[in-house]
């Protein structure tokens, strides 16, 4: 069928293997299997061929079937395997993320990737089949083609090795062990941004914009929350708890949006005067929708400080640490200057809804610098928590009204423009629990959520490429 096919372990590998391939390709289509157990539907290889053809695509890509082997409890002894639908996204421009899923089966234009990995001016250990991706869709923002084209048919099966949950999965990126794998894939990212035009320098920012007097505290912490009834008086008292030096104050908002299962009630029964309880109307607000109604309240603080409804501080000093970042003091000292920065993250913890450490424990983004964070923020998924905001830039730029990546789209814009701090002790226990949204999310959310994502980003790289 005119294909050649090779293998690759993953879609972490050198620059030298994609060279390799290039090098021994022979045929006017290569194929690249990213996992060694792939079986065919009827005609598979023939239906990728010809969307090749008709599209003109650099690389075409499919949806396909996942075989897990079954056991005892997950089926009927005579089956051997369970099947399921994998289907995957498109590509778009935004869709930088190193661990974009492709699926294992990827069918390149010889010619094409040949003259690509001619390009390939870097010899990267790691970064080698994402390089190669990246150079294939340099000129995607500029002309909205679609060099990387989605198959939305199934054809083909593949094994499935990693059988962790999807919630499992999420901080895989920044685990310690991987650092080495991440220097490498900022850097190739990096380099593709410059290539587009769509890089930002270090340390050119707008000024961020000045804050009146009327702010009534110095800092909110902002808790939205639906149906939580089992976690969220530990959010609120957790944050209650929180100490402030002499002459700086806070408060803690709790946005209720219609929860049915008692967590009115346990919010009522907290008794504080610093607690400002706000029940939502019936319409659609989701996360963002709640965290906008808190920052345009009048007793909103100068700094809003995030804390989910099932997660705690690490300790007392997590708010005081905020303000004291935002106007860069140093610990103890008393100025109430104006702020460096329009956000600022800190680091968390894994634990489970015990407050038991959970691997890989300490989440800290030390990929973040500042020279280059606000690049690479194209690359991950996320920015880190809690997460910190100057109001005065927040009530220019909103959050979008959406429940899932709301912070990261705030994030991404502040980043454009304003710079963001990062405190690096442990300040928040994120708490994996059964009920946490994120959890087991089936295919079907985490592609909705991957793919809004990578839409966020395509829209920032646009305004980037407009700078």
């Amino acid at each position: 069928m005119n294909i050649t096919t090779f293998f690759l372990p993953g879609r972490v590998c050198p620059s030298k293997a994609i060279r390799e391939i290039a090098e021994k390709a022979n045929s006017p289509y290569t194929l690249i299997c990213l996992k060694p157990d792939i079986e065919w539907v009827y005609l598979g290889q023939e239906r990728m061929i010809q969307v090749m053809e008709m599209t003109g695509a650099t690389m075409v890509y499919a949806d396909h079937f996942n075989k897990v082997q079954c056991d005892k409890e997950q089926g009927p002894k005579e089956e051997a395997w369970l099947i399921s639908e994998a289907p995957v996204i498109d590509y778009q421009a935004g869709a930088l993320r190193d661990d974009f899923d492709f699926g294992a089966v990827l069918l390149w234009n010889t010619a094409k990737l040949k003259a690509l990995v001619a390009q390939m001016d870097t010899d990267y250990e790691f970064a080698g089949l994402y390089d190669l991706r990246l150079r294939a869709t340099d000129r995607m923002a500029q002309t909205g083609g679609e060099p990387l084209v989605h198959i939305p048919e199934y054809l083909y099966y593949e094994v499935e090795t990693d059988t962790r949950k999807s919630g499992e999965k999420l901080f895989d990126y920044v685990d310690p062990r991987n650092r080495a794998v991440q220097v490498e894939m900022e850097a190739c990212v990096t380099e593709h941004l410059k290539r587009i035009g769509a890089y930002l320098k270090p340390g050119v920012y707008k000024p961020l914009p000045t804050a009146d007097n009327s702010y009534p505290v110095t800092a909110s912490v902002i808790i939205p929350c639906k149906n939580r009834v089992r976690t969220i008086a530990d959010a609120i008292q957790s944050a209650l708890s929180q100490k402030v030096r002499p002459g700086y104050s806070f408060n803690v908002f709790v946005v209720d949006d219609n929860s049915t299962d008692g967590t009115k009630e346990k919010i009522q029964e907290i008794t504080n005067s610093q607690l400002i309880y706000i029940a939502q109307d019936k319409t659609w607000h989701a996360i963002g929708g709640n965290w906008n109604v808190a920052i345009h309240d009048p007793r909103c603080g100068k700094y809003a400080i995030q804390l989910d409804s099932d997660d705690t501080y690490f300790d007392e000093n997590t708010v005081q640490k905020f303000i004291d970042t935002f106007a860069g003091l140093e610990p103890e000292q008393d100025s109430l200057a104006a702020p460096h920065y329009g956000m600022v993250i800190g680091t968390y913890q894994l634990t489970d809804i015990q407050g038991n450490i959970l691997p890989p424990g300490v989440i800290d983004h030390r990929e973040w610098t500042d020279e280059n964070g606000r690049n690479n923020a194209l690359r991950i998924n996320g920015l880190g928590a809690p997460r910190g905001f100057y109001v005065p830039l927040l009530r220019t730029i909103n959050y979008p009204t959406t429940k899932y990546g709301e912070d990261y789209a705030v994030g991404l814009r502040i980043s454009r423009d304003y710079p963001i701090g990062r405190i690096y002790d442990v300040l928040y226990n994120c708490r994996r629990w059964e009920d946490n949204s994120d959890a087991n999310c089936d295919i079907v959310a985490m592609n909705r959520n991957n793919w809004y994502k990578d839409r966020l980003r395509t829209w920032e790289l646009q305004a980037r490429l407009k700078k």
